[in-house]
């Protein structure tokens, strides 16, 4: 009975929160507002695909902005050499994502730890390399897509509005993703791979197989964002989409919200964009860098005061009130059992 009434508290909270972003950029008409909200729900959809892979299954990745920008350069690369539609490219930019996590975590997941996170970095930064000198990719110049065209079939519009439902679309599909997953068999093996690797193992687990599923369904999700960024800006360069800095961003986003939380992510994204931006109006150019020295002293902060985010954090408090129930276990052998 009670299990119904928070899944039905649950349901009705969702159903709020979904009618209240559906109808918010109509009530904030603003174009700088609206964009802040834009990257409000990039933010969040980036944060969610990667706590698939970091989350979920515990295999801390700071190289995802090489599946980012795969997907901006695919869909970018389709739209100005064969005219596609950025619909298509957005799905070819996934699956090669997909196909290049494959690749990518067959040999790095063989390392465990710290090593993995370093072996993420260096193929993040051995592509960046490799487009900036591709003259095909037009190397560190960058990329232009074209203005002759506009409207939904090309994912080119002259108001923010439009962006915005295509973004807020693309985090709903995320998080059903990340919903299904948590709560099939699929989810339950990546929770047994995090905390209890050994033992999922002698229960006749493969652990490559479910990273590699982790990874790769993450990769495809993190390219499709990266595919919306380049219809939103209309520019992309190696810089913007292959950077170490989004990797640590989209890190620090479900690191900071909550990881293995479904909604932890969104609420990092929401505290972490907040302050970036805020940061950046503050400073404005003569604060170079500045967002950086924040992402550094939000990752000690969350590091020695609280490891499961600010859900972990509010959790924390919420059981401490009087009559509060207290937490539940970890993830069981039955449930992990093949």
């Amino acid at each position: 009975m009670t299990t119904g009434t928070n899944s039905s508290r649950k349901a009705m909270g969702t159903a709020a929160l979904l009618a209240l972003a559906a109808v918010l950029p109509l009530a904030i008409t603003e174009p700088s507002q609206q964009n802040f909200l834009i990257l409000i729900l990039m933010g969040a959809q980036m944060g969610v695909a990667w706590n698939i892979v970091g989350g979920y299954a515990g295999q801390v990745s700071l190289g995802h902005a090489v599946f980012y920008g795969i997907g901006a350069y695919s869909s970018t690369m389709l739209l100005t050499v064969l005219g596609l539609t950025p619909w298509i490219g957005a799905l070819a930019g996934g699956l090669l994502a997909a196909v290049f996590a494959l690749a990518m975590g067959w040999p790095c997941f063989r390392l465990k730890g710290h090593y993995f996170a370093m072996a993420t970095i260096a193929v993040a930064e051995i592509m960046q390399i490799l487009v900036t000198n591709s003259d095909f990719l037009e190397g560190a110049v960058g990329l232009y897509l074209p203005m002759d065209r506009s409207g939904w079939g090309w994912l080119i519009f002259l108001s923010k509005l439009p962006y915005y439902y295509v973004i807020l679309g693309l985090l709903v599909l995320t998080v059903l993703v990340s919903w299904a997953i948590e709560r099939s068999h699929i989810g339950y093996y990546f929770r047994a791979i995090k905390d209890e690797p050994e033992a999922a193992r002698a229960l006749g687990v493969s652990l490559t197989r479910y990273k590699l599923i982790a990874l790769s369904v993450s990769a495809f999700l993190t390219a499709m964002g990266g595919s919306f960024y380049a219809q939103k800006e209309m520019f992309i360069d190696p810089g913007s989409v292959f950077a170490g800095t989004i990797s640590i961003k989209i890190a620090l986003i479900a690191i900071l919200g909550g990881v293995g939380r479904l909604t932890g992510p969104v609420l990092g994204a929401v505290i972490l964009i907040t302050i970036e931006e805020y940061s950046r109006t503050l400073f404005g150019s003569t604060g170079s860098g500045t967002d950086m020295i924040i992402y550094a002293a939000m990752i000690i902060l969350v590091a020695v005061f609280s490891p499961s985010g600010v859900l972990g954090l509010l959790g924390d408090l919420r059981r401490h009130l009087p009559g509060a129930k207290p937490a539940g276990g970890k993830t069981s052998a039955k449930e992990i059992r093949p």
